[in-house]
This record gives structure tokens, C-alpha cells and sequence, in this order.
């Protein structure tokens, strides 16, 4: 009877000893697979800014410096300054950062306000000492294409986690202060830049600059709303079941399903329960989409709205296809 207690408390402990061997190994293997997506993470993000900061150099020294055009926010002064002085570019742009990564770092993270200096840093040697080629002395490509670059490098480094142009982070800041919006502050704070530069430099050039702005802005938005656009539809049918196989089965898109209860419409008062269908397609299926709604119930109420990016679920993943 001992030998067989004996026996007994050995494979228990032999088990114990097991398990916690399998545990240790789960553990190990969490943390070996946390540490190779943090770090594939980070090389993510400095491949981001690195290439950010390099376009931004292209616009800056390839068209803008070398024709006297500026850009809106904190890279607009710099720009600004160094028309009116012997100052360096990459020192401005150091200088005038600086109060507002400071501040970024109190309003928003560590993390992000170390990025930015990185950037910034980078940015400012990457003027100082890259010979950039003179592309073209063409006022309007000059606008043009020297916005693009800029905004190229200002999006590529926001997507890596920082910025090169701290006038956002002042913008976040001032709209919790005040009943303005961050859209607000930037608008006048830029107003106020192209006004200077009317008066400092010529009206002509003040304009050209509002379009290099416009450009670098609609490049920022570009390359931070993703390529393509979205949309999100919302459903409201009586036929929600055949529309929701026909999005399912013949469009090949995930969607969300809500139980809700009619209220008013064109047939008056209601307390019927429904299904609301909710699903995100890409702009070229909008077509396709409300056809195919309208074609199962003529009387469906479509809502659709803007969406700027999306992660995961199915609308990346499925290529389009036509019936």
C-alpha cells in the first residue's frame, strides 16, 4: 500500500511538473510572439518617418527653398524666416518645433513627442546636408508638386507616429481651451501666415503658397484616409434577410446585424421590430449596391456615410469582382 501511495504522489508530481512546464512554454511563446510584432512594429514606424522625412526634404529643397514659396503652419514660419534672414532652414525648423513637441508631450504621450523630436532632428539634417537636385522653376508645378512632397512626408510621418509640423498639436491644445475646433484654429492660424507673407514677400507668391498649402493638405488627408475610400451603409427593409445573403453570398462582404423597432415613415407610426443592417463597402460598389437593394425592396431607406480607414474585418481582403 505505501508503494502504491508512493507511485500515486510521484505521478501527480510528475503531472504538476508538466503542466507547469506547458504553461511556462505558452508563456515564453506569447511573450516571443509580443516582442517579434512590437518590434516589427517599430521598424514599421521608423520606415514610415525615415521615408517621410526624406519626401519632405524632396519637396522642400527640390522645389520649394529655391523658389521663395512657403507652406501653411509651423514649416510655413520656417519658411517665412528664412526668406527674411541668413538663418539656417534646419535650424528654424528645430527652433520653432521645439515649443510644440514640448507641449505635445504634456497634451498627448512620451512616446509621441520623442518620435517627433526624432523626426524633426532627422528632417533638419536631411536639409542641412542631402543635395537635393532644383527640379523645376515652373511657379505652378513648383506649387504643386512641391505641396505633394511636403504633404507626402508630413502623412508618412503621422502614420509612423510623429510629426515634422507641430501646429496640430497647438491646434489640440487651444480647441480645449476654447469653443473652437482644431479645423478652426489651423484655418486662422494659416490665415495669418499667408497674410504675412502677402505683405513680406509679393500677393503672387502668397498665392502660390496657398496652393502649395492646399496640395500638401489634400496629400496629408490621402495618404492618412487610406488609398482607397469608404463607405458605410446603414439598411432599414423589411426584406433585411434577402439583402443581407445578397451582401453575404453575391458582393462577398461581411456586414453588422441591429435589432431595432420602426418609429415614423410613410406609412405613419410604427412599433414594428426590424433588422438593421449595417455594412462597409468601397465607393466603386455603391452602385452595385443600391441596385441590387432597390431591384429586392424598392421602399428600403439607405443611409451612407463617409469613413475615412477601416482595420480587419472583410473589405481589404476580397478583391472586386463584377456580375
Amino acid at each position: 500500500m505505501p508503494l502504491q501511495l508512493n507511485i500515486i504522489g510521484l505521478l501527480a508530481n510528475s503531472f504538476k511538473a508538466e503542466k507547469h512546464r506547458t504553461i511556462e512554454s505558452i508563456r515564453k511563446r506569447q511573450a516571443a510572439k509580443r516582442f517579434r510584432k512590437q518590434t516589427k512594429k517599430h521598424l514599421s514606424d521608423i520606415f514610415l518617418m525615415l521615408s517621410g522625412v526624406l519626401s519632405a526634404g524632396f519637396g522642400l529643397k527640390g522645389f520649394l527653398i529655391q523658389n521663395g514659396f512657403i507652406d501653411g503652419g509651423v514649416m510655413g514660419i520656417s519658411l517665412l524666416t528664412k526668406s527674411q534672414s541668413t538663418i539656417p532652414l534646419s535650424l528654424l525648423i528645430i527652433v520653432f518645433n521645439l515649443p510644440f513637441l514640448l507641449l505635445g508631450y504634456k497634451q498627448i504621450s512620451k512616446i509621441f513627442s520623442l518620435k517627433s523630436i526624432l523626426a524633426i532632428g532627422v528632417l533638419a539634417l536631411v536639409v542641412a546636408f542631402v543635395p537635393y537636385p532644383n527640379i523645376t522653376s515652373d511657379k505652378l508645378l513648383v506649387a504643386v508638386f512641391g505641396g505633394f512632397f511636403l504633404g507626402a512626408g508630413i502623412g508618412l510621418t503621422i502614420r509612423g507616429g510623429g510629426v515634422i509640423d507641430g501646429t496640430e498639436v497647438l491646434a489640440i491644445y487651444l480647441s480645449r481651451k476654447a469653443s473652437l475646433t482644431v479645423g478652426d484654429f489651423i484655418l486662422i492660424f494659416n490665415i495669418a501666415i499667408f497674410s504675412i507673407a502677402a505683405y513680406l514677400l509679393t500677393v503672387e507668391v502668397a498665392l502660390y503658397s496657398i496652393l502649395t498649402y492646399l496640395s500638401a493638405s489634400k496629400t496629408v488627408d490621402f495618404i492618412l484616409e487610406g488609398i482607397e475610400e469608404y463607405t458605410g451603409v446603414t439598411i432599414i427593409s423589411n426584406h433585411s434577410q434577402q439583402i443581407m445573403n445578397m451582401i453575404q453570398h453575391e458582393m462577398g462582404r461581411g456586414l453588422t446585424v441591429y435589432s431595432g423597432r420602426k418609429g415614423f415613415g410613410k406609412s405613419g407610426a410604427s412599433n414594428q421590430n426590424i433588422d438593421i443592417i449595417f455594412t462597409v463597402i468601397t465607393r466603386l460598389e455603391i452602385n452595385r449596391l443600391t441596385s441590387e437593394v432597390n431591384r429586392l425592396d424598392p421602399r428600403a431607406f439607405i443611409v451612407m456615410q463617409s469613413i475615412k480607414d477601416t482595420r480587419g474585418g472583410m473589405v481589404k481582403k476580397i478583391q472586386l469582382k463584377e456580375k
